[in-house]
């Protein structure tokens, strides 16, 4: 038997066919971006997302896609197959996932590790390979959270504050040179007009996030979810009462912090602590 041939020429993999079928829809439909933002009721730069793969978006806007292209019986299908698509990232961080690229703005807290969003490749790489990760299986992961970085560039990206343990800059990698990149990446963005960083000097009075890293989203829905994470668990929280806790727990951390000139300074002294490199 001759081996199976592609009928339609559109790739099987069902993340980009999800992106690659809901530009041919739009182009079907006559809308432009814009417009279809104007119709639906969600940001245009959403849709771009969507339909460059960057993001899946959420089942409420899928669901939204589906009704007003006619394709509810089989849109939501294809969605959950990209979102189950273990390529990227694992179970229990994929509705989160979905919700931060959506988010109008984040705020974030770390413990002990920097945020994906400001990881450099090979920060990336030993965080993962220390939990275990290796071969493909690392290099996905790896991909997949480089790309995250996507969010936080272009002409229109979402508010971020960040507040930083200062135990994050007494852990460093093992290879100075990448430190020393990783730290670089991080004094750039805190030159950002979008993103506000903060450190959290040792010596401070305890908080009730002294254990616990939390990103908190701000949706295009007014809603405001939190992403918790300790060491072997995560969890998104979405009921108001625990975000609200959780939103005061940051003030109060957010309270004890350096300013953002002061966080800068900072980042310049741990770069002077940083051995030079040799071979330069």
């Amino acid at each position: 038997m001759p081996p199976r041939t592609a009928v339609t020429g559109r790739s099987h993999e069902p993340r980009r066919r999800f992106a690659e079928e809901l530009r041919l829809l739009r182009a079907k439909k006559g809308n432009s971006l814009r417009k279809l933002g104007e119709i639906l009721g969600w940001d245009a730069s959403l849709f771009g997302k969507l339909e460059s793969g960057k993001t899946l978006g959420s089942p409420e806007v899928v669901e939204a896609l589906a009704q007003h292209y006619g394709a509810e019986d089989w849109l939501l299908t294809l969605w959950e197959l990209a979102v189950g698509d273990k390529t990227q990232f694992k179970e229990q961080y994929r509705r989160y996932m979905a919700l931060e690229c959506e988010a109008l703005s984040l705020w974030h807290y770390a413990v002990g590790v920097l945020p994906g969003l400001l990881q450099t490749e090979e920060y990336a790489r030993e965080v993962l390979a220390a939990g275990g990760l290796t071969g493909a299986e690392l290099t996905q992961q790896i991909e997949a959270r480089i790309g995250r970085r996507d969010l936080l560039a272009g002409d229109d990206p979402p508010q971020f504050r960040t507040i930083l343990s200062e135990t994050v800059f007494r852990t460093p990698l093992r290879d100075a040179r990448a430190w020393r990149e990783q730290l670089d990446v991080l004094a750039e963005a805190a030159d950002q007009p979008h993103i506000t960083l903060q450190v959290l000097p040792h010596g401070r009075r305890l908080h009730s996030l002294a254990c616990t890293d939390v990103m908190f989203l701000r949706l295009l829905d007014g809603r405001v979810v939190a992403y918790t994470e300790s060491a072997l668990h995560g969890e998104l929280v979405e009921e108001a009462d625990q975000v609200e806790r959780l939103q005061r727990a940051y003030d109060a951390v957010r309270d004890l912090a350096l300013t953002p000139d002061e966080s800068r300074k900072f980042i310049g002294q741990m770069l002077e602590e940083v051995p030079c490199d040799p071979s330069t």
